[in-house]
């Protein structure tokens, strides 16, 4: 579908109308059979996925989402650990501080909400750790309510099908929400078939570095392909590097400290890199992050 010089948006409803069709069709054949999207999941289930699928991929995040529901299959449950079991069952999905969020979400939920997630967008944006994104998905995803859901896959899909682009902006734009709005379906239950559809699409078929448009149902409407796939003249794409970084000192020093139900002598830490400025950087960050505690005698913990 080509984009306008006016708008990104496609002007025609009735070719808005196809596209939904079209993709929800594709998703209807092609969904993943993922435990947070089987119609007796619940919305706890969808909370946990959506904070663990953060910058995490499906295939880490199976198993570690299936272990959590079995130990805290509620909110409560949860709650009434301290933060530091959340820290330690969360294994190496990375960026632990998600594990904090959502133990505080869950607390939260516990405390104000009777031990429900809530329905409502509002609601759920004024728990901790929720933003914007995951709110929408949660409430789209959960409890079939109309949200814009733009997560990386889903800006990637419009990127190509409406503006003609390769990739979306590094960061989300008011332009993108626009579009997003209005590709949006006017009913609840086929506006969150579509957010959940798109994103899949984005996941399993315009993936960011090998699309595979042959496989594609809105191929033949995609203003990027229709314009040759020209190659993305943005902002350079930022990559993740994490060999020798202090994420991954971090990760090491958390993997001790999970690993043991007792306080944790400095020595212990001091084995796992051999650079103590480095070392020393990534444990205060942890410090500071909330993510460990400093004992008295030069120890160390998982927080209480």
């Amino acid at each position: 579908m080509r984009p306008t010089a006016a708008s990104s948006v496609p002007p025609h409803p009735q070719a808005v109308a196809e596209l939904h069709d079209l993709v929800i069709d594709w998703f209807d054949d092609n969904a993943r059979d993922l435990p947070w999207r089987r119609p007796d999941a619940g919305a706890w289930s969808v909370m946990v996925s959506e904070f663990m699928l953060q910058q995490t991929p499906v295939s880490r995040v199976l198993p570690v989402h299936q272990e959590w529901l079995a130990r805290w299959p509620r909110p409560a449950d949860l709650a009434e650990e301290p933060p530091g079991e959340a820290v330690r069952a969360w294994g190496r999905l990375g960026y632990p501080r998600r594990a904090l969020r959502l133990h505080a979400a869950a607390t939260a939920i516990a405390q104000r909400h009777g031990g429900e997630v809530p329905h409502e967008h509002d609601a759920l944006l004024a728990l901790p750790g929720v933003g914007e994104y995951t709110a929408a998905a949660v409430a789209s995803f959960a409890y079939g309510r109309r949200h814009v859901v733009l997560d990386t896959n889903v800006r990637r899909v419009f990127a190509r099908l409406v503006s003609g682009t390769a990739y979306p902006p590094n960061a989300t734009t008011a332009a993108e929400r626009r579009t997003a709005g209005g590709l949006l379906p006017a009913d609840e239950a086929t506006a969150a078939r579509w957010a959940a559809a798109t994103m899949e699409l984005g996941a399993l078929v315009c993936s960011a570095r090998s699309p595979e448009c042959g496989r594609c149902p809105v191929a033949s409407r995609c203003a990027w392909r229709l314009a040759g796939s020209p190659a993305h003249d943005g902002p350079p794409r930022k990559g993740q590097s994490y060999a020798g970084t202090d994420r991954q000192v971090r990760g090491r020093l958390l993997a001790v400290l999970r690993a043991s139900r007792e306080p944790v002598a400095q020595s212990a830490l001091d084995a796992v890199w051999h650079e103590p400025v480095q070392r020393a950087r990534a444990l205060d960050g942890l410090v500071e992050d909330g993510l460990v505690e400093p004992l008295a005698g030069g120890t160390y913990r998982l927080p209480l």
